[in-house]
Order: C-alpha cells, then structure tokens, then sequence
C-alpha cells in the first residue's frame, strides 16, 4: 500500500473563530464544506482541498495524552510579501535557511500556539 498524498492536518481549538480567521489572513486558506458532525468545527481549503481541519472544543480535558506533532508546514513563493503580512499583525516569526539546500522556512505559531512553517525555494526568491 504505497501513500499517495498528505491529506489533512486536524486540530483542536477553542477558539475557532480566531483560528478560521488566522489561517485566513495569514496563510489564505478559506472555509468551506463540511459534513455535519455532532461537534462544531470548520475545514479550511486550499484551492478545493480542505488541508486544515479544526474542532471546536470548550476546554483541554485534563487527561488528555501530551500531544507529539511538533509542527506542520507548507511551502510558497513571495517571502518578502508573506513576512511583511506577519509583521503588519504584529505576529512573531523567524527565518531559518535550512543546512545543504535552498529552502529557507519562515517559523510562526497561530493562536493556539502551533508551530507552522511556510518553506521559500531561496532560487526562487532571489
């Protein structure tokens, strides 16, 4: 059974209507579909694919295992236009090249403190 695709990232949220507009403003991703589950939530596209999936949640239950996902990324092109979008909202970030190849990541956390990273090809950029 080889992979064919990552799918989706899902994430819990209690404060889903700052996330939907975080990852709207920053990253350009839009609401859309979503089946109606019995908890509230919303599926943020990328073109047609919802690649963020959020569940509204009213608090972090106290026997929750620790969660492992140390971060998740996507890449892009325009670098300077995305960091002066970060800086225009006052939103912390850092530019890191990556060692031996020509990505560099710009390194930011939404709302809820995930770690997200958006990779630039350096070549592209330049």
């Amino acid at each position: 059974m080889p992979l064919t695709a990552f799918d989706h990232v899902n994430i819990r949220t209690s404060k889903l209507d700052e996330m939907v507009a975080f990852y709207g403003e920053i990253l350009g991703l839009h609401p859309g579909w979503r089946p109606n589950f019995r908890v509230g939530g919303a599926w943020l596209y990328l073109g047609d694919q919802p690649y963020i999936h959020l569940v509204d949640i009213d608090y972090q239950p106290a026997t929750t295992p620790n969660l492992t996902l140390e971060h998740f990324s996507f890449r892009a092109t325009g670098m300077k236009d995305f960091t002066n979008s970060l800086d225009a909202r006052d939103i912390p970030y850092s530019v890191d090249p990556v060692p031996g190849i020509t990505i560099v990541q710009v390194n930011f956390h939404d709302p809820d403190g995930n770690h997200i990273h958006v990779d630039f090809d350096l070549a592209d950029e330049a």
